[in-house]
């Protein structure tokens, strides 16, 4: 099959992408939750549903949205028999499909793709609109390392690149797959830029691609307690993993819990 940047990110992403500790059973739990109350999960920025499936497998009733054309691609593939998820192609920040629901997750650090106040504004807004009254969003963010930021800003090599060999999960062809990041401190940007090279049985490269720079927002606690206040939302929890552990100086994660509060959308 033919192959571009586009088409390797979402034909790799569940290889790249891991399950958090917990996460599944996190997001399953809360899930249950909102379906007792007769509620149903739209999972934000889906990807190739890695979690969505897994909920739908779970019994829950969840809709699944993305803006990637080749991500809802791979996700319909891996769609199993019977009912499973409805997936949605749209804006996360400007989306409008006529359906409320009692639970919103914003898995893998999706949220952090919103790179200004507007974007971020608008998403939780859209959200919002989406949420029956009372119901809950669940936004999960990378937990900034200032070591990182630093050594990336420097551009040290063993912290700002990555490489690792991986196979197409559809034609059995040997990839290795690169990632550089850099950082604008001056807007808490990180871009990564990724590259493809498709290997022959020795190694040797046969064709490249290139991806990016694909930038993400570096969130810190307090900008998204100030953003979940301003579009009407009342924070119930901060976790620092998928297990209910408090955020810490050492945690990894940010898991934000939040319900949406009366008044109008």
């Amino acid at each position: 099959m033919p192959h571009n940047a586009e088409a390797l990110t979402a034909d790799f992403y569940d290889q790249i992408v891991e399950d958090w500790p917990g996460e599944i059973d996190f997001y399953t739990s809360l899930g249950s939750e909102a379906a007792a109350r007769g509620g149903e999960t739209l999972e934000i920025a889906c990807g190739t549903g890695r979690v969505t499936r897994r909920l739908a497998q779970s019994g829950l009733q969840i809709v699944g949205l993305d803006a990637s054309a080749e991500m809802l691609r791979v996700a319909r593939s891996k769609a199993g028999r019977g009912p499973g998820p409805r997936w949605v192609q749209a804006d996360m920040r400007s989306f409008d499909f006529g359906q409320t629901f009692a639970l919103a997750i914003i898995p893998g650090h999706s949220f952090q793709f919103m790179l200004s106040g507007e974007d971020q504004l608008s998403c939780l807004g859209s959200i919002r609109r989406h949420l029956e009254p009372g119901g809950r969003l669940v936004v999960h963010l990378d937990h900034q390392d200032p070591r990182w930021l630093a050594d990336v800003a420097e551009g040290r090599p063993d912290r700002a690149e990555s490489s690792r060999e991986l196979i197409h999960p559809s034609t059995g062809v040997r990839f290795a797959i690169s990632r550089t990041w850099s950082i604008d401190r001056s807007t808490q940007t990180a871009s990564v830029v990724t590259q493809w090279k498709q290997l022959d049985s020795r190694g040797g490269v046969i064709q490249m691609w290139t991806k990016g720079p694909v930038a993400l927002h570096c969130v810190f606690r307090f900008e998204m307690e100030h953003l979940l206040a301003r579009t009407g939302f009342a924070l119930e929890a901060l976790y620092g993993d998928f297990v209910g552990g408090p955020l810490g100086n050492d945690s990894t994660e940010m898991l934000f819990q939040a319900r949406r509060e009366a008044g109008p959308t």
